[in-house]
Formats: C-alpha cells, structure tokens, sequence
C-alpha cells in the first residue's frame, strides 16, 4: 500500500470516528477539522495527474465516500487564478490546504463583504451553515491543492453547494 493510501485510510477511521458521536453540524465540522489537523496528508494523497488539475475550472476528485453516506472527502486542484462562486452549503463542512495558497472571502446574507482570509498550507477550518457563505479563489503563482470534507455523500447528491449568489 503506498503512503498516501495508508493516509487517507487513516484519515477516512478518523473522520468516521468524528462522525460517529452524532452532535450537531458546528460541533461535528470542529470534531472532523481536529482529526483532519491531526491526519493531514500531504499533497501526494492525489496523483501526479490528479495534481496536474484543468485550465477550465477547479478540478475535484472524490476519495472516499462513506457508504451511510454520512461523509465525503475530495481532493481539488485549484490552478492560479482559479475561483468558485460565491455559494453557501448543504451540510458541514471541512477543509484543509495541502499545498499552494486558498483565499477566502465571507460575506453575509446580504451579500456584504464580512472578511477575507488567506489559508496557507496545513491550515484547516471548519464550519456549519447557517453563516458559510463564501468564495475561495487560488490568488497564487502556483496551483493549489486541498482535501474538503462534507457531511453527505457528494457522489450521490452531486455538489456541497446548496446555493450561488450573483
């Protein structure tokens, strides 16, 4: 088995193990980003190819999804310039930078600007909606990578997104 399959079978327990005391979603998203700090693998979790991400759009690979469906962990590539709309969340949700640099902006329900963060690598955060609304943006020269963990199974429901703003 290679490192980063080992890792991220150790990293899939730990979150298992986070979801399975079966709290509310703010305290869930805290207790999987304390296994995520605790587990965080290094970018070599994707492959070579993987890692290589597309010019269109932000590239996500999914790794793992729990068969209950109580959780999903996926890798994406953000290329420099790259960015999501602004959008809020169907369910919790946690991510940690693997490599390159995320910049995150968190705006409120009226669509004002609250605040912005640069998340560098190692960094992970967690959070819950109501209040997640946000956009991430690679502002780097070079391409960015981040494991996000969601409280459902992507493969199934398609996308953590529940809403896009204008």
């Amino acid at each position: 088995m290679t490192r980063s399959l080992t890792t991220l079978t150790d990293l899939v327990a730990a979150v298992r193990q986070a979801t399975d005391v079966r709290t509310g979603w703010t305290d869930t998203s805290k207790l999987v980003a304390d296994q995520l700090r605790a587990h965080l693998p290094g970018p070599e979790i994707l492959t070579p190819d993987q890692r290589l991400g597309r010019p269109d759009r932000v590239m996500g690979h999914l790794l793992h999804a729990e068969p209950d469906g109580a959780f999903s962990i996926l890798g994406l590539v953000w290329r420099p310039g790259q960015t999501t709309r602004i959008h809020d969340h169907i369910t919790w949700c946690v991510v940690g930078v693997l490599s390159g640099m995320e910049h995150e902006e968190l705006f409120d329900e009226a669509l004002n600007l609250m605040g912005t963060r640069d998340i560098p690598p190692g960094e992970v955060s967690g959070f819950a909606p109501p209040g997640d609304i946000h956009r991430i943006r690679n502002v780097g020269d070079e391409t960015a990578v981040s494991l996000h963990i969601y409280g459902t199974d992507i493969s199934r429901v398609g996308s953590s997104a529940r809403r896009y703003y204008d």
